[in-house]
């Protein structure tokens, strides 16, 4: 049984602290759309980002990167359950603005692998 075709996933997603996600096209287990969130200390913060991603029945993935002169990427993967979806997200940030230390000016900082990296989950609901 063909599952994947089932699901519309176009459409407009919000997270629990209103980050924008739109899925404009889902044809052929792919997606595309845009991607905002609303957190201001985001390396993202501020954009419309573009993504990519899969999908099959109820699982879907999607990815997208930072337009500005921080290099990050962003990748969310998860599982579509009672019209929500649940998604595990990865950040991997070569640099970030923060103070080198407690009490000093926040300045750009070549982050070592164990703080380029952030892990986390949201869980989207379909706004429209």
């Amino acid at each position: 049984m063909d599952t994947a075709s089932k699901i519309d996933w176009k459409g407009l997603w919000r997270n629990e602290y209103g980050s924008r996600l739109t899925i404009t096209d889902d044809t052929g287990g792919r997606l595309t759309g845009t991607f905002e969130t609303a957190l201001s200390d985001s390396s993202f913060a501020g954009n419309e980002v573009p993504i990519i991603g899969l999908h099959t029945g109820p699982c879907a993935q999607f990815s997208f990167v930072a337009p500005g002169s921080i290099p990050s990427v962003c990748s969310f993967t998860g599982l579509l359950r009672d019209g929500d979806l649940h998604a595990a997200w990865h950040v991997v940030s070569d640099q970030a603005i923060k103070p080198p230390r407690p009490g000093a000016e926040p300045e750009l900082l070549t982050l070592p692998w164990a703080h380029a990296v952030l892990t986390n989950s949201d869980t989207f609901t379909r706004a429209e």
